[in-house]
């Protein structure tokens, strides 16, 4: 649903977002136990905005990784820093502080921006009283860019190819976070989505934002 429809409640930093973050750890195990990729982004899930025949630029070949710094988001004019995060015991993505909505959390122990694979960035929607850093992220469409500030001095940009809405009942751990080609440095950004159930203090579906690596600008060796 849209930003402006959600409705107002308390507890809501991030709450759809663990539920989902919690199944990475589960992914991350049965990854490495039976070394399977994931296929596409398909299926029992509702697509937010995918065109049919939407031209789209060639994949850049992954770069040497580096920690992002900074995410900026042109269209949605979000241009937020990025701090690492871990897994908590439960197995899921340890947010940003509640005192930093706007601020985006970047998986460290996972893909580096711009290397081969998929990283995971994730975000707050809203707080108690305010919208978040990804409130609108459901509104991005294939073709917009994605901009990763890296702290070699580059700058990795991502081209948006999906955006897809996960219900908690078919939430695929391996769609969401596994890379949708392989050799492709992709990315994903991560927020809650569908309505706030204010009695479980959670949203019903997650919103995740697939991009791929299609450029590269800034040292080292200024290449495009």
């Amino acid at each position: 649903m849209a930003a402006e429809d959600r409705p107002a409640g308390s507890g809501r930093l991030l709450t759809g977002i663990a539920w989902a973050v919690l199944l990475l750890g589960l992914w991350l195990w049965g990854r490495e136990a039976t070394g399977g990729s994931s296929a596409p982004t398909t299926g029992d899930v509702a697509a937010v905005g995918r065109p049919l025949g939407a031209p789209l630029p060639p994949a850049h070949e992954p770069i040497d990784g580096a920690v992002p710094r900074r995410v900026e988001i042109p269209s949605l004019e979000i241009a937020a820093p990025v701090v690492p995060r871990g897994l908590d015991a439960a197995g899921a993505i340890e947010p940003p502080s509640y005192g930093t909505p706007g601020t985006v959390g970047w998986y460290g122990d996972g893909t580096e921006p711009g290397a081969e694979g998929a990283a995971l960035l994730v975000g707050h929607v809203d707080t108690e009283t305010d919208p978040a850093v990804f409130y609108d992220l459901s509104t991005v469409r294939p073709g917009e860019k994605v901009r990763i500030g890296r702290d070699d001095g580059t700058v990795a940009e991502f081209t948006v190819d999906d955006v897809q809405v996960f219900t908690r009942e078919r939430f695929d751990a391996r769609k969401a976070y596994g890379p949708h080609e392989d050799g492709r440095a992709e990315l994903r950004l991560i927020t809650c989505g569908g309505t706030y159930d204010p009695e479980a203090r959670a949203y019903t579906a997650n919103v995740v934002v697939s991009a791929y690596l299609t450029g590269r600008s800034g040292a080292p060796g200024g290449d495009a």
